[in-house]
């Protein structure tokens, strides 16, 4: 490795304050395949491109926009893939958006059974009368929260 070429070449702490993340983050990064293996220096260290940088901040991009490590490999096995096309990516970007909506969803009957169970609580008495823990136990805030689901 020539001089000038070892100087395009980051550390871990380099590519990590680069991206705004932890040298830790960058080695599980790794170890789920998401950033290929660096280069070693004879020290040791690790020696990373620097499209390393862009491939970074990608991960951290998609992970934002709800996407899991798993999906994320699959975005960059689109992008080299020759047969493949921009309306598969679109196809992925809208399936996360119909689980995004329905989390939505699902948050929305959380937040509108625990609404229902607040309001009945005054606030003050034991906890032994609390109809907030009253209705956990008998499992009717689970059922409230999930009309039409069963939850278990």
């Amino acid at each position: 490795m020539t001089k000038k070429r070892a100087g395009t070449l980051l550390t871990i702490g380099e590519l990590a304050r680069a991206c705004g993340t932890s040298p830790d983050t960058i080695r599980y990064y790794e170890r789920e395949r998401l950033l290929p293996r660096p280069m070693r220096a004879p020290s040791r260290f690790r020696l990373y491109a620097p499209d390393a940088v862009a491939r970074l901040r990608f991960v951290r991009q998609a992970k934002a926009l709800g996407f899991s490590l798993g999906e994320i490999r699959e975005l960059f096995a689109l992008r080299v893939d020759r047969t493949k096309s921009c309306g598969d990516v679109r196809t992925r970007a809208r399936a996360k958006i119909a689980e995004i909506d329905a989390r939505i969803d699902d948050l929305a009957r959380m937040k509108a059974a625990l609404d229902r169970l607040a309001a009945t609580c005054a606030g003050s008495g034991p906890t032994s009368e609390c109809p907030i823990l009253d209705a956990l136990e008998a499992g009717d805030a689970a059922h409230a929260a999930s009309p039409g689901r069963t939850r278990g």
